[in-house]
């Protein structure tokens, strides 16, 4: 069963609603993020990061140092002026939600990707705050995190979601988080997913959001009836998940599972109870 419902915000959050987006990098492992936002020209200076660190009991996550402030700061000077840009054509893999993305000239990728994080569970019609479009920026060298989603059914009539959130072979997750689940420390991740043409209306909307579980980043989720909410069955399924440390967001999507099919139901069990179950993950 899902862990309830929560909000987080990651350390790459740069800005909400910015248009007119641009990136610049340099050669001592900085990026210059320029846009507009609220009807100003910003500048933002990011430095400090790279990849992620593995989940660690009293540890912190790694995290940009981020200046916003009006182009000094850390410089005492318009640095946007003579930044001095060295970026190259991105040759990452594809991410979702990328706005723009540029090679370091030491190799590292480094990219701006916008979603909406925050809209409300169960369909519910968003307030202009929750339906915002956050700018987050990634930086990293290595390997990308893994979301992996399987479908299957619970109960034989609900559609039913399960898998897990890896990075560099080992679960992501965090130590400390409300009883409303919203992370407590900077390794927890939740999960956001959406549903399509569904009881809550045409088009894509948020069904729930959870977070990942301790020890091996697990998940799951069933497509039930919340309170006065109807089912979120829809034809097609999407999850999206921050990238931990200040690796990049990642996103599935995939088909509903159909009708309910004993054999592969059975197999998929069986499947999720060798590899995701956990003290809250149990096939049904």
């Amino acid at each position: 069963m899902p862990i309830g419902a929560g909000s987080a915000t990651a350390s790459q959050l740069i800005d909400r609603n910015a248009t007119d987006v641009k990136l610049a990098v340099n050669g001592q492992g900085e990026a210059l993020i320029t846009y507009t936002a609220g009807g100003q020209l910003k500048h933002v200076l990011a430095w400090g990061a790279v990849d992620a660190a593995k989940p660690s009991p009293g540890a912190k996550q790694v995290e940009f140092s981020l200046d916003y402030a009006g182009g000094y700061g850390k410089y005492r000077r318009p640095y946007w002026k003579d930044f001095g840009s060295q970026c190259e054509k991105y040759t990452g893999p594809p991410l979702p939600w990328m706005v723009v993305a540029c090679d370091a000239p030491d190799g590292s990728h480094w990219a701006l990707q916008a979603w909406q994080r925050a809209l409300p569970d169960y369909g519910v019609t968003p307030t202009a705050a929750q339906s915002v479009y956050e700018l987050h920026l990634s930086h990293w060298k290595g390997a990308l995190p893994v979301l992996t989603v399987k479908m299957d059914w619970a109960y034989r009539k609900f559609d039913h979601m399960y898998g897990s959130f890896t990075y560099d072979g080992s679960g992501v997750y965090g130590f400390h988080s409300t009883s409303s689940g919203q992370p407590l420390d900077t390794f927890g991740r939740i999960l956001y997913v959406d549903t399509y043409n569904s009881a809550y209306g045409g088009g894509w909307k948020r069904d729930n959001s959870f977070l990942t579980h301790q020890s091996k980043g697990t998940f799951c989720y069933g497509f039930y009836q919340h309170g006065s909410h109807p089912p979120g069955n829809g034809s097609e399924y999407r999850a999206t998940i921050e990238g931990p440390g200040v690796t990049p967001d990642v996103m599935w999507q995939g088909p509903a599972p159909g009708p309910y099919n004993a054999a592969a139901s059975k197999a998929a069990q069986a499947d999720e109870r060798a590899h995701f179950a956990d003290a809250l993950c149990k096939p049904v």
